[in-house]
């Protein structure tokens, strides 16, 4: 039983490209160093000597730029290919972090971290399309899917690292190390994704279907767009409201707190690419699954406020996560399949900045509603956004069924 069990995880890691893996180990790389990230508020405060709200400001700023970045990815990802975006974002980003530590005013740190993000977080649409074309075409899913799990594991590498960085050097450590992995990654990038294969690879990719001649004529994606956004507003209460709620409604310590959050770390790195090949194999609708993710993460907040007792916090964690693992790989895939020829750059670059937005709005939000109404409210608003986001699913297949019967 346990062999076979081992033999079916296995297996659904295989007949990806190597292309594939390398991209998913650059990408680790990558997100392993941004280490500076979660430590990021402690070393303004602490360091810099920043007051609360300058840190609120430098962390918009810090979302405008990914916002931006993910723009600006989308377009010279069309312009001039995805490999050379990928090669200098990373190569940049290495270079603005290791000069961010000797910035020291606030203004001067906002404008930075800004230009930053925006350097950065254009590899993000430029890695997508660059995941298109390295994947056959019914592995992309699959393929997403390893991505996700190594940027998991970079965020969760990352922070550890990062700890022990901060007590053994201080917190510059943090930025030299940050800047010297992004130029790694891309030294990696140099010698194992060769630039001379990808034109023999891209012959290989099928022409889309759809024939929009921009992302704001195509109705189907911009009511997508809307899903992605509330599903990204509503998942990132996860790591911003619920931890509070956590501590202040069901008294958990931060050792409990940080037990439950890695509920959802554990269950996706274990579950999360057997699942997908599993319902790869079987072939299901991934609209519906997408609509059923969406029905799930709703009732994760939702059953919060069933009960006081504080196993109900298990059971909106699991679904959460269950409801996470579906949605996020099925989304990708059909922002990557949707994209006409050519423009895929652009309809990666909206799928990411969806989040961005959300990112940007979802904390603010959620912190106002808990001030002025309590938790109980917060939950609500999340649960029935959750539910506003199936009808919109519902409405999508129809116009998707519509369009195909066109």
């Amino acid at each position: 039983m346990i062999r076979k069990t081992i033999n079916t995880y296995i297996d659904s890691f295989s007949g990806l490209s190597k292309e594939i893996w390398w991209l998913a180990l650059i990408t680790f790389i990558n997100r392993a160093g941004t280490m500076v990230l979660p430590f990021l508020s402690l070393y303004l405060t602490e360091d810099l000597k920043l007051t609360l709200p300058q840190v609120g400001w430098i962390m918009s700023a810090f979302g405008v730029g990914s916002l931006a970045g993910s723009w600006l990815g989308g377009k010279l990802t069309e312009k001039i290919g995805y490999y050379k975006v990928m090669f200098w974002s990373l190569m940049l980003t290495g270079f603005l972090f290791i000069a961010l530590q000797f910035v020291t005013t606030f203004t001067g740190f906002a404008i930075g971290i800004f230009f930053t993000m925006v350097v950065a977080d254009t590899f993000r649409p430029a890695m997508f399309v660059a995941l298109k074309t390295y994947s056959k075409l019914e592995n992309q899913t699959r393929s997403l899917t390893l991505i996700r799990l190594a940027i998991n594991l970079g965020f969760s590498f990352g922070p550890f690292l990062g700890g022990i960085i901060i007590s053994t050097i201080n917190y510059s450590g943090l930025f030299w190390v940050d800047g010297i992995t992004c130029i790694a990654a891309i030294l990696l990038m140099r010698v194992v994704l060769n630039p001379k294969k990808v034109k023999k690879i891209e012959e290989q990719l099928v022409e889309s279907e759809n024939k929009a001649t921009s992302v704001f004529r195509d109705y189907p994606y911009i009511i997508f767009l809307t899903v992605v956004f509330i599903m990204g507003f509503i998942f990132m209460q996860l790591f911003s409201t619920m931890p509070l709620f956590y501590k202040d409604v069901h008294g958990l310590s931060e050792f409990e707190i940080g037990l439950i959050m890695s509920v959802n770390g554990f269950l996706i790195f274990l579950l999360e690419m057997p699942l997908i090949h599993y319902i790869e194999q079987k072939l299901f609708n991934k609209m519906k699954i997408i609509t059923w993710s969406l029905v799930l993460m709703a009732l994760s907040y939702l059953v919060l406020n069933v009960s006081g007792w504080s196993g109900v916090l298990i059971v909106g964690m699991l679904l959460i996560s269950i409801g996470e693992m579906l949605a996020f790989p099925f989304t990708n895939n059909f922002a990557m399949n949707r994209a006409p020829n050519g423009k895929d750059g652009m309809y990666l670059a909206y799928y990411t900045m969806a989040f961005s937005y959300a990112h940007i709005f979802s904390a603010k939000t959620g912190m106002e509603i808990i001030d002025r109404f309590g938790f109980r409210a917060n939950w609500y608003v999340m649960g029935i956004l959750g539910l506003i986001a199936v009808l919109l699913m519902v409405v999508l297949q129809k116009l998707l069924k519509k369009e195909k019967q066109n």
